[in-house]
């Protein structure tokens, strides 16, 4: 027999020994069972504690325990006892036990009584779940101040707050054999691509994850699989509601996975990341000249070093009029050695960083910014054009808020740098051949090419990237 249909026996005493020994309710303390006499039936509550809400638990056995004989004798099923015995609306039917203990770890109460054959499902759980306070990392000057938390039905409530729509689809998903992680595929039904939604289904269902312990990342990379080295992200993230909520709009689909804050968003471009939501709640002007500064900022982030490198290493080719780029006081450490050695330092700084107390972080950012850069070029490791450079790189990268796509950038940075370091203009010119290949066999997560609109050219697309149109009907 299929383990995954394994039904119910319909004798009260051999179920909950099933469920017993299947649950393992000895070994684990927070495993509750209940039993109770509901007329002349016995019945077993199966739940977790700390999911279950104790006054609702409450109210359902007292009223259950206060029902006659005759009434309970009186339901002809498992359908009917629900119905009329459980005073609860979000209840279900299990019919086979491996149902029944997966409702159980996922934190619904389940009850099994004497006589019925069948399970019942009561989702009466609540989750600890934080606030849902505006994340560190994506904040607006003006608008919503709130964001995703650890809880699914939360994260998918503050969407249908925002798109009061019937269309609006909340597709349920349960992931991998193992843990039966809670996966909702959330799209908008005449404006997302069925096929993608159905392929993207079709994959979450035969994902080859165990777990989904690192979420939306245990998702995406299975969804990959080969091509691991590619560092440019092929999916987006967002914590903002209001965000999550413009892209379901605009066509896009979300994967919404429970225990995280992070909604991933696909299918995406490389264009779609130059897009902040700061950008609509300003004028189309305004939000328009953010947008440019973002984007030209950040492709500088790419080029500067390796350009600079490139030039002070063939002082010939400096045009007179950037004659103040040229280093004014060089000293013995390897130009090529300087850049890649403040690389990796910024790195172990954000490393530090991250795992600096709050109390302590602003004052230790100002010591690595300051003291660890002027001692690095008092006493000679490095020169001082190079620390101004890479000052302006780690900065700009901040401007959009991918750290993912970040991270790309730096690689790419690096690589350039080497190669322009082994070959020079030859090396220069190899790193943005290499570059370019990567980025036109990048297929993002849910398909699609990855630099539209300009590869293949739209120029209605493209114009709404470079320029922020104003909200309207067409553009939300």
């Amino acid at each position: 027999m299929d383990e995954k249909k394994e039904p119910f026996t319909g004798s009260y005493d051999s179920d909950t020994a099933t469920l017993n020994e299947r649950l393992r309710v000895q070994e684990s303390f927070d495993l509750v069972t209940r039993t109770l006499q509901i007329g002349s039936r016995r019945a077993r509550f199966y739940l977790i504690d700390g999911f279950a809400k104790d006054d609702l638990m409450e109210k359902i056995m007292q009223f259950l325990l206060g029902q006659s004989t005759d009434r309970v004798n009186a339901c002809a099923n498992t359908a009917d006892f629900a119905d009329q015995m459980i005073p609860y609306t979000e209840t279900d039917l299990l019919t086979s036990v491996p149902d029944a203990i997966t409702a159980v770890l996922s934190g619904t109460i389940v009850l099994l009584v004497e006589g019925f054959p069948d399970a019942i499902a009561i989702d009466a759980r609540t989750y600890p779940a934080r606030g849902v306070e505006e994340p560190n990392d994506d904040r607006v000057l003006r608008g919503a101040h709130d964001g995703f938390v650890e809880t699914l039905v939360m994260n998918t409530a503050l969407i249908r707050r925002r798109l009061r729509d019937p269309a609006l689809t909340m597709r349920y998903v349960q992931v991998t054999a193992e843990s039966r992680a809670d996966v909702v595929l959330c799209y908008l039904d005449g404006k997302a691509d069925p096929k993608r939604v159905a392929q993207l289904e079709k994959e979450l269902q035969s994902l080859p994850a165990k777990t989904l312990s690192m979420a939306q990342e245990s998702i995406a990379e299975s969804l990959m699989q080969r091509e691991w080295f590619n560092p440019f992200p092929r999916a987006r993230y967002t914590e903002r509601p209001d965000t999550a909520a413009a892209c379901v709009a605009e066509g896009k689909i979300l994967i919404i996975t429970d225990n995280s804050p992070s909604v991933m968003i696909l299918p995406v471009s490389l264009f779609d990341f130059i897009q902040d939501i700061n950008d609509f709640y300003f004028p189309p002007l305004v939000g328009t000249y953010l947008r440019w500064v973002r984007g030209l900022i950040f492709l500088t982030t790419l080029f500067l070093t390796p350009v600079w490198y490139l030039l002070v290493t063939h002082p010939d080719s400096i045009p007179p009029a950037f004659d103040f780029i040229r280093i004014s006081e060089p000293n013995g450490v390897p130009l090529l050695l300087q850049l890649l050695l403040i690389e990796f330092v910024l790195d172990g700084l954000k490393i530090a960083s991250l795992n600096t107390p709050n109390a302590l972080n602003n004052s230790f950012s100002i010591i690595g910014a300051l003291i660890l850069g002027d001692f690095a070029v008092s006493s000679g490791w490095v020169v001082p054009e190079v620390v101004l450079y890479m000052a302006f790189v780690s900065i700009g990268t901040f401007t959009q808020p991918s750290f993912e796509l970040g991270y790309a950038f730096k690689l790419c940075r690096i690589l350039l740098l080497v190669l322009t370091g082994i070959a020079g203009w030859w090396g220069f010119a190899a790193g943005l051949l290499l570059i370019a290949l990567r980025l036109l066999t990048t297929r993002p997560i849910g398909g699609g090419p990855y630099l539209t609109p300009l590869i293949p050219f739209n120029g209605h697309r493209l114009l709404a990237i470079l320029v922020r149109p104003p909200i309207n009907r067409r553009n939300t």
